[in-house]
């Protein structure tokens, strides 16, 4: 992530996110069973809540696929990590 370019809004619109997209096969809920999202979530919206209103609505769409998140999923939390270098460079 240190060497990732940063975005400009918390979450995208090329971001589609929906509940096909979550893992279906063993193999897949494996893989995203190795990936700390649920712990990303929780401290994002620690963060959101002291802090950060402005990600309100990322969190919102993000956070509904805790329980099951897919690789897209991932791949939008990253974007709104990505976000947060924005900020503090």
């Amino acid at each position: 992530m240190e060497d990732s370019k940063p975005s400009s809004v918390p979450l995208a619109s090329h971001f589609q996110l929906s509940k096909d997209q979550c893992p279906k096969t063993e193999k897949e809920k494996e893989k995203m069973d190795k990936v700390p999202y649920s712990n990303a979530i929780g401290s994002i919206m620690f963060l959101m809540v002291c802090t950060r209103p402005d990600i309100a609505y990322a969190i919102s769409c993000l956070s509904r696929y805790m329980s099951n998140a897919g690789i897209p999923h991932w791949e939008a939390l990253k974007w709104l990590l990505r976000y947060f270098l924005e900020e503090w460079r």
